[in-house]
C-alpha cells in the first residue's frame, strides 16, 4: 500500500473498510505530513489536530459497530469561507480574524453526520476574491509543483493541500472558477456544482447569485463520493434547489460511448499557452478514442462573460460585505462618529482587493448607473445562459480549456488587476450560466499540470463525473504528485 498520505479518497476508504489502517492512524498520518511540509507550501490557515483526533476516535468505534458511510473516518480539509462551529473561520482577512462560528453549516454538518474528520481550514483570497491566493490577509500559498508559483485562487490552499498530500479531499468554493482554476494549476480534481445542487447556508457570502460549494481531490470518482454527502435540498437556503440527488458513484461505468462531446470555438482564445491548447485537444481525442462523438460548436456571447462578470459580481459583494461596518459584524476600529468608526474599521478590516471590488460593485449599483451597467450585464447573463442550453440540444457535455496558460509566478500580476482577471476568462461564463463543471488533469508544460474542464447540463453532473472518471480510467495524470519531501 503507498504511503497513507498518498491514498486517493476511495483508497483511503477501501483501506479503512478492510481494517488495514484505523482512522486516528490515518488522520495521525496527515497531520505529520502538514507538519512536514505545510510551512512550504502553507495551504492551512488553521489546523485543527485535537478536534481531528477526537472525530478519528469516535469514526473507529462507529465502524466496529457495523455499516457505515462512505467518508467514515476521512479526513477532509475544509476552505475558510465556510462556517465550523467552535473553528476560526476568517475568510483569509483582517476583518474576521477573530471570528468563531456558533455553528456549522449545511455542508460541514452532513460531513460530520456522515462520520468525515474535519482537519481544519484551508487559505483563500479574501472573502473569495482572487485568482491566485495572492490576496489572503495571512499568507502566500504555493504551488506544490513549483513554490515559485501560485496555486490558484481563490480555493488555492483546498487544492495545494489536496496535491501536497495534505488530505485526500477538500471543499472550496466556485463564484468564477475558484474550484476548477486552481484544480487545474495543482494538477487535481475540481468539482464545481450545478447553483442550487449543494447547500450555500453557513457559506459566508461573496456573489450570492454565483457562489456555490464543491469538493477538490484526486480524482472524479473521490469528488463523487464527497458530493453525494454533501448534496440535497436545504431548508435554510432558499436557492438550495428539491433535485433529486442521483447515485454518482454508481454512475461511474467508465462508458462514453456515444456521448456527444462539443467544443467551443471561443474557448480557445487569443494568446493561450500552445502547450495548454495541445493538451485539452489530446485529452479530447481520448475521449473520442473511447468511443465519443466530438463536434465543434460555439458560444457567441462568450467574449461578454469577463465585463458581465466584473460588474454583476462586485454589485453583489458590495451588497454582502456592507454589513462589515463597525457595529454589526467583525472587526471595530472605534472613531468620533459613524462614518469615521466605518472608515477606521472598513481601512483595516478590508485588503486592497476587496476595496477595489466594492468601489466597482457600489459604481455599478449607483443612482443614474444601475440600468447602464448592472441590468444591462443581467440581460447580457440571460444570452451567455441561452447559449449553453441551446448548445445542449446538440451534446451531452462540453470539452473546453480551464485555463489559458499554466501557474504563473507569485507577483506577475500584482500591479495588473486586469490580466489577474483574465486569468479566469475560460470558467466565469459557468457561474453566469449556473451550470457544472468539472476539471481534470491532462498533461504538463514547463513542469506544471494542465486541466481539461468539462460542462455539462444543470443539475447533469453524474454525466461529467462519468465522463471525467472515463478519462482517468485511460490516463494517469491524476496519479502524478510533486517531489515534496
Amino acid at each position: 500500500m503507498a504511503a497513507l498520505h498518498e491514498l486517493t479518497l476511495v483508497q483511503a476508504h477501501e483501506a479503512l473498510t478492510r481494517g488495514d489502517v484505523t482512522s486516528v492512524e490515518l488522520t495521525q498520518a496527515l497531520l505529520a505530513r502538514i507538519a512536514a511540509v505545510d510551512s512550504r507550501v502553507q495551504a492551512f490557515l488553521t489546523v485543527d489536530a485535537d478536534g481531528a483526533l477526537e472525530q478519528a476516535r469516535a469514526a473507529d468505534l462507529q465502524r466496529a459497530r457495523g455499516p457505515s458511510s462512505a467518508l467514515l473516518g476521512i479526513p477532509l480539509g475544509i476552505k475558510d469561507v465556510i462556517s465550523t462551529s467552535g473553528v476560526r473561520t476568517t475568510c483569509g482577512s483582517n476583518m474576521l480574524a477573530t471570528y468563531v462560528p456558533v455553528y456549522d453549516a449545511t455542508v460541514i454538518a452532513r460531513l460530520k453526520q456522515a462520520g468525515a474528520v474535519l482537519l481544519g481550514k484551508l487559505n483563500c483570497d479574501e472573502f473569495a476574491m482572487g485568482s491566485s491566493t495572492e490576496h489572503s490577509a495571512y499568507q502566500q500559498t504555493r504551488n506544490p509543483w513549483n513554490l515559485e508559483r501560485v496555486p490558484g485562487g481563490s480555493s488555492g490552499g483546498s487544492a495545494a493541500a489536496v496535491a501536497a498530500g495534505e488530505a485526500p479531499a477538500t471543499l472550496g468554493t466556485d463564484t468564477g472558477g475558484s474550484i476548477r482554476q486552481p484544480a487545474a494549476l495543482c494538477g487535481i480534481t475540481g468539482l464545481k456544482p450545478t447553483y442550487g445542487r449543494v447547500s450555500r447556508y453557513g457559506l459566508v457570502a461573496f456573489a450570492s447569485s454565483l457562489d456555490q460549494i464543491g469538493p477538490m481531490a484526486r480524482t472524479a470518482h473521490d469528488c463523487a463520493m464527497v458530493l453525494q454527502v454533501i448534496a440535497g435540498d436545504d431548508p435554510q437556503d432558499a436557492t438550495c434547489t428539491g433535485h433529486p440527488v442521483p447515485e454518482y458513484v454508481a454512475a461511474l461505468t467508465g462508458d462514453v460511448r456515444g456521448l456527444r462531446i462539443g467544443v467551443p470555438r471561443e474557448f480557445f482564445v487569443a494568446g493561450m499557452q500552445p502547450e495548454v491548447e495541445a493538451a485539452i485537444r489530446h485529452a479530447i481525442d481520448v475521449l473520442r478514442d473511447q468511443g465519443a462523438i466530438v463536434q465543434e460548436i460555439s458560444l457567441p456571447h462568450t467574449q461578454y462573460a469577463l465585463p458581465v462578470y466584473y460588474l454583476i459580481a462586485p454589485a453583489e459583494a458590495s451588497a454582502n460585505l456592507a454589513r462589515y461596518d463597525g457595529v454589526r459584524y467583525g472587526l471595530r476600529e472605534p472613531g468620533e462618529s459613524y462614518f469615521d468608526e466605518l472608515e477606521r474599521t472598513r481601512g483595516a478590516g478590508f485588503g486592497a482587493e476587496v476595496r477595489r471590488r466594492i468601489m466597482l460593485g457600489t459604481y455599478a449599483l449607483s443612482a443614474g448607473y444601475y440600468d447602464a451597467y448592472y441590468k444591462r450585464a443581467q440581460q447580457v447573463r440571460t444570452l451567455i445562459r441561452r447559449d449553453y442550453l441551446e448548445a445542449f440540444e446538440q451534446v451531452d457535455v462540453i470539452a473546453a480549456p480551464t485555463t489559458p496558460t499554466v501557474a504563473f509566478k507569485i507577483g506577475a500580476h500584482s500591479d495588473d488587476p486586469l490580466a489577474m482577471y483574465l486569468e479566469d476568462v475560460c470558467t466565469l461564463p459557468l457561474n453566469l450560466a449556473g451550470l457544472p463543471g468539472l476539471v481534470v488533469p491532462c498533461g504538463f508544460a514547463e513542469g506544471l499540470p494542465i486541466g481539461l474542464q468539462l460542462i455539462g447540463r444543470p443539475f447533469d453532473e453524474q454525466t461529467l463525473l462519468r465522463t471525467g472518471d472515463a478519462y482517468q480510467r485511460v490516463t494517469d495524470w491524476h496519479t502524478r504528485m510533486p517531489a515534496l519531501v
